[in-house]
């Protein structure tokens, strides 16, 4: 046996609720043999004892096998996160991120409405404005994000042990996508994942963002909960379809928002109607649900954007639709539109 064999055998050991390896996250800071004995020093980052516990039996069960019980000796220096300072903290007990100046929120009440997609559009247009943006993609049961900016990178960390975000297209992402295999889900139960959503906001290294986008899950549960009652969310954008049942549950999270004082900047009415080669719109969905609800809830309809293949040719191929030239299709007009009212809705700086 060697240092490197012994490396090898624990990259075998996965980081609790992710297909990447502890040794690939870096977790691995010492390995020492003499006279037939192996101890191995893990440093990890976490509030939550289970997960070192989780890895230190995985280790033991890697390497027992081939080295011996009694000659195999796991060390793990747990260490908690960094703790939120006082000049981060907002009056209201929400906390601002460190690298980021404004934070805006796209929810939607149910999947299946394009919110990611709208996420992801979102930032590209806030980019072509010269600003430093970012984009979290928080929803951690089924990220998409990987996918839609082209990058299967797997982000490295830096020597504060923050998380490097990785760059796509001049956007600065973090998702669970980076860290999964295609086909490995998460499997883990909601206080875990909310505390992977924290890490993913607090722990990655944000570099002068001017906006940060938030892709939320779907629905109004505690993830969403979480990150809008401790995260000081700048505003909100709401993803529906002109379609009824969609509305029903946009009205639940702009109702969430609303209970925790963040403000909406307007609803994005989605697939809002296909137009022909002929010019001929056929409102597929419903006509003008997005814009009646906006008027009857009292916020802006920041875009309604047109069903257009091209929109999931290029999110599959990972060179989303709002890229310059931003004119090439209507719903590239629309996204770059809607980034426009997204920064007059805002907040000024103080």
């Amino acid at each position: 046996m060697t240092p490197e064999t012994i490396r090898e055998a624990l990259s075998k050991v996965p980081y609790p609720g992710f297909s990447r390896d502890i040794v690939s996250f870096g977790l691995v800071k010492g390995i020492e043999m003499e006279d037939g004995r192996i101890r191995v020093t893990i440093e990890v980052q976490t509030s939550d004892p289970s997960i070192p516990e989780k890895i230190f039996k995985d280790c033991h069960a890697v390497l027992d096998p081939i080295a011996g019980e009694d000659a195999v000796s796991i060390e793990i220096d747990r260490k908690d996160p960094p703790a939120t300072t006082a000049e981060d903290q907002a009056g209201d007990g929400r906390s601002s991120i460190p690298g980021v100046k404004k934070i805006v929120a796209v929810a939607s009440g149910k999947g299946g409405v394009g919110k990611s997609t709208v996420a992801t559009n979102l930032a590209i247009a806030l980019a072509a404005t010269g600003a430093q943006v970012g984009l979290c993609d928080c929803d951690l049961y089924g990220p998409s994000i990987a996918m839609m900016f082209g990058s299967d990178a797997q982000p490295t960390a830096n020597e504060r042990d923050e998380i490097i975000p990785i760059l796509a297209h001049g956007i600065q992402l973090m998702s669970m996508g980076f860290l999964l295999a295609d086909d490995s889900p998460v499997v883990v139960r909601g206080p875990l994942a909310t505390r992977y959503t924290q890490q993913f906001l607090r722990q990655v290294a944000w570099d002068s963002l001017d906006y940060l986008i938030l892709d939320l899950p779907p629905g109004t549960g505690d993830i969403q909960l979480t990150i809008v009652q401790t995260v000081s969310v700048d505003g909100s954008v709401v993803v529906t379809t002109p379609q009824d049942v969609a509305l029903i549950d946009a009205r639940k999270a702009v109702s969430m928002f609303g209970k925790v004082n963040v403000p909406i900047l307007g609803l994005v009415e989605n697939m809002a109607w296909f137009e022909c080669e002929h010019g001929t719109r056929y409102h597929i969905f419903g006509d003008g649900g997005g814009v009646r609800e906006a008027k009857r809830l009292g916020v802006p309809l920041l875009a309604q954007i047109p069903i257009d293949p091209e929109t999931c040719l290029r999110a599959d191929r990972g060179t989303p639709v709002a890229l310059p030239p931003a004119d090439q299709s209507p719903a590239s007009a629309a996204f770059h539109d809607a980034a426009d009212r997204v920064i007059h809705a805002l907040p000024a700086e103080d």
